[in-house]
């Protein structure tokens, strides 16, 4: 495994409002290797957005220390970039003005922004959409615009925070193996926040539990499926089993494990 890309030492958040005090985060340590995909799973409530605001750069820490590339993350790092949940395009500019926003951002000159465009476009199955608007898109399709705009400026760390939770099954599993295409060789390192036990299972090469608040992390499953993977027949692979049942016996739901929900306490 390569260094340690990104890490978190005895990382603590607390929220005052009204007087009022939420320590969100208590004692929280993780590392995670440059090219690996993380994913974070807990149950709702749990901190797993908050980690990602604070390794984006748009909240920080309470206490303890993020560190990013052997560096103290201080603020937005243009190296990282953030996909979040909500639908994040304009509606009023097309895909192809959407996507290349990034470079426009940039001040790249407007061939080469056209030339990018249409090569990550053409990536994620969007080419001929160029002229489209948000509005006329499917909920998938917009999707893969967002993705296309987050990977056109080759950010080094991705954020993902539940990039496919409203949709359905079906359309999980293309997306699900879209990025799995385009992160594959890429050397990108992920931070997948979802869920679904499966989702994560599927995509990552390690699964982090976090507990309820104030969170810790409470369990790391090593996900041993052997890469490639088709996000079709993983629940096939022999470790599948072992992986859910580890994960699902960790998760804290309604204040209590998924084991306790399934087994009745005597």
């Amino acid at each position: 495994m390569q260094p340690h890309l990104l890490e978190l030492t005895d990382v603590s958040k607390v929220f005052e409002t009204a007087g009022r005090r939420a320590e969100v985060l208590s004692a929280v340590d993780l590392s995670v290797a440059r090219g690996e995909f993380v994913s974070l799973i807990g149950p709702s409530g749990s901190g797993k957005s908050t980690i990602l605001n604070l390794l984006a750069g748009l909240d920080r820490p309470s206490g303890g220390s993020i560190r990013y590339d052997g560096r103290p993350l201080d603020g937005i790092s243009p190296r990282i970039a953030y996909l979040t949940q909500h639908d994040s395009l304009f509606p009023w500019l097309c895909v192809e003005d959407n996507v290349a926003l990034p470079l426009d951002i940039r001040n790249i000159d407007r061939q080469t922004r056209r030339q990018a465009v249409g090569d990550i476009l053409n990536k994620v199955g969007l080419a001929g959409y160029e002229r489209h608007y948000p509005r006329q898109l499917s909920g998938g399709m917009q999707k893969r615009a967002m993705l296309a705009r987050t990977l056109i400026y080759e950010p080094e760390t991705i954020l993902m925070d539940e990039p496919f939770g409203p949709l359905d099954a079906q359309l999980k599993l293309v997306l699900q193996a879209e990025l799995m295409r385009l992160w594959s060789g890429s050397g990108k390192t992920i931070l997948f926040v979802t869920h679904d036990i499966v989702e994560a299972i599927t995509l990552s090469d390690r699964v982090v539990v976090l507990s309820r608040q104030p969170t810790r992390i409470k369990h790391i499953e090593e996900i041993t499926i052997p890469r490639p993977r088709d996000v079709r027949d993983v629940r096939f692979a022999p470790s599948f089993e072992a992986h859910y049942k580890a994960l699902w016996d960790a998760i804290e739901i309604f204040g209590t494990t998924g084991r306790e929900i399934a087994e009745p306490v005597s």
